[in-house]
């Protein structure tokens, strides 16, 4: 059956100085079609969506949405037009209420209380029709991810979408929440919605998407209907070569390097964020934290990288002793912080990679000298890391905001791993990362196990933690479960322990 095309792009072309971001981009998008949009960090991918709502002007080339084509640099024209955006960060109000994220910005204010009845009528309708069950009048905060996510796709529907744009829609989502945002699509897509699925993770791409374009180096490398390709075949279209698998080897673990003690952190309600949490990391292994977003993992992680102090129990690396959790303290015992936000704890996006690159150590002699910089020394040391960590940039001098996710992420791991840590906090490495981005991290943590530093991979991606992990830990309400080891837990074992159905205390 021919379906109606809903959305062409036609010989896209943008660039940025010389960098030329699309290259004579043309698709097309068919109605009640579920199109897959792959390629690494700094393919074109978010500037092309950029383009189609107007956020960007194209050098040349047109948008058309339903058979007209959209005036140029007219961001409403897209919504107007009937085309919606779910973003990977999502841009909810959280003192707000769900009705009052949906209809923020959709009438005026002045008939707030009027016009909020005839949009609760509407949003029950969305909600019972496409399943899509939330609360109307919960506030934003108290909501799981998942939830977050509803309201979102709910704010796109509530403004009448025909055409649905998810950017990384699974990347904060557990197992069981993804399965629910694929019904809640397949529901949509029947009803006529036509759906562009911009995604890193192939395996979710083979399971919903009906056709796949590929972006690499802003160009269209690979289209395909999606039954009649694979994973490998995906993988290599956009990195432009086989990308290995990790490769965990059996390896003898050495001694204890850091060790948690029966650590309990509370919120300032007495509520327990981590209770009584036990486990130990040797040289020489990766141990992994397996968990629902919300139980405990970033109170784990605060704590390891000194910023967040646990108030019973102990903390104790094997040089140092019992630890008084600080950055300062933690940098000094030798832990290495790959801390889950790049953007905003990671990296400083207004300075430049040489001085993001001795943000932690511009202290030291090689750098300062009776607290003069020693510029050359950290341009020089800048260079030299840019080289081995294959760093995509313009220069030392470049300001950060201006990089990939993917060259982002890697100016933290060569800031990281190069002082050759003893013990590595890798939370959430490879979120938001492309297929060859995530197998370079991957690559590095397995090196840095090698030559016996030990790594807690705090990771939702649960093939990451299998992969790579020697032992994992599944956290629940901020207690950790006894070590498991990977070669003999089920996928559905974990999401058991995940969900807090089946428990494995840790003594």
């Amino acid at each position: 059956m021919i379906r109606a095309t809903v959305l062409k792009l036609d010989q896209i072309s943008k660039s940025f100085g010389p960098l030329l971001a699309n290259d004579s981009i043309s698709l097309e998008l068919a109605e009640g079609e579920v199109l897959a949009l792959l390629g690494e960090n700094g393919a074109g991918k978010t500037t092309l969506m950029n383009i189609l709502f107007g956020h960007y002007v194209a050098d040349s080339g047109s948008v058309q949405v339903f058979g007209q084509i959209l005036p140029i640099g007219k961001p409403r024209a897209a919504i107007d037009a009937g085309v919606g955006m779910v973003h990977q960060h999502f841009t909810l109000a959280e003192n707000m209420s769900v009705l009052e994220n949906i209809i923020l910005g959709t009438m005026p204010l002045f008939g707030f209380k009027r016009n909020s009845r005839e949009a609760l009528a509407k949003i029950y309708q969305l909600t019972e029709g496409f399943g899509l069950n939330v609360d109307p009048h919960a506030l934003i905060r108290d909501l799981s991810v998942g939830e977050k996510q509803r309201v979102e796709i709910l704010k796109a529907l509530y403004r009448d979408a025909r055409i649905l744009i998810m950017d990384e829609p699974t990347a904060v989502l557990t197992p069981p929440e993804v399965d629910r945002l694929f019904a809640t699509l397949r529901q949509l897509v029947k009803r006529g919605l036509s759906v562009i699925f911009i995604s890193h993770k192939l395996a979710e791409v083979m399971a919903i998407s009906d056709r796949v374009v590929v972006l690499r180096n802003g160009k269209v490398v690979h289209e395909a209907n999606t039954l009649r390709t694979s994973r490998e075949a995906l993988a290599e279209a956009m990195v432009g070569r086989k990308i290995p698998e990790p490769k965990r080897e059996p390896k003898q673990s050495g001694e204890i390097l850091l060790r948690l003690a029966k650590v309990t952190v509370y919120d300032k309600d007495r509520k327990a964020l981590l209770d009584q949490a036990s486990l130990s990391l040797h040289a020489g292994e990766i141990v992994g934290i397996a968990g629902v977003s919300g139980n405990g993992q970033l109170q784990l992680a605060n704590l390891l990288s000194g910023m967040l102090k646990q108030d019973s129990g102990r903390l104790v690396c094997r040089d140092h002793g019992d630890l008084a959790s600080s950055p300062t303290v933690m940098v000094k015992s030798g832990v290495g912080r790959i801390v889950e936000d790049r953007n905003s704890l990671g990296l400083i996006g207004d300075m430049t990679i040489a001085e993001n690159l001795t943000s932690e150590n511009y202290r030291d002699r090689e750098f300062s000298y009776f607290g003069f910089l020693r510029f050359r020394s950290i341009k020089a040391h800048a260079e030299e890391l840019i080289r081995t960590f294959d760093v995509r940039c313009p220069g030392t001098s470049a300001q950060v905001r201006k990089l990939s996710g993917g060259n982002m992420q890697k100016l933290i791991l060569a800031r990281v791993l190069s002082k050759q840590p003893d013990v590595i906090l890798a939370h959430q490495p490879t979120w938001g990362l492309d297929v060859g981005a995530a197998a370079y991290v991957h690559e590095q943590l397995l090196s840095a196990r090698r030559r016996g530093a030990g790594v807690l991979l705090i990771s939702e991606d649960l093939d990451e933690l299998l992969q790579l992990s020697d032992r994992i830990h599944v956290i629940f309400h901020g207690q950790l479960s006894a070590p498991l080891h990977p070669d003999t837990l089920s996928l559905q074992e974990l999401g058991l322990l995940m969900s807090g159905q089946r428990t494995k205390q840790a003594t």
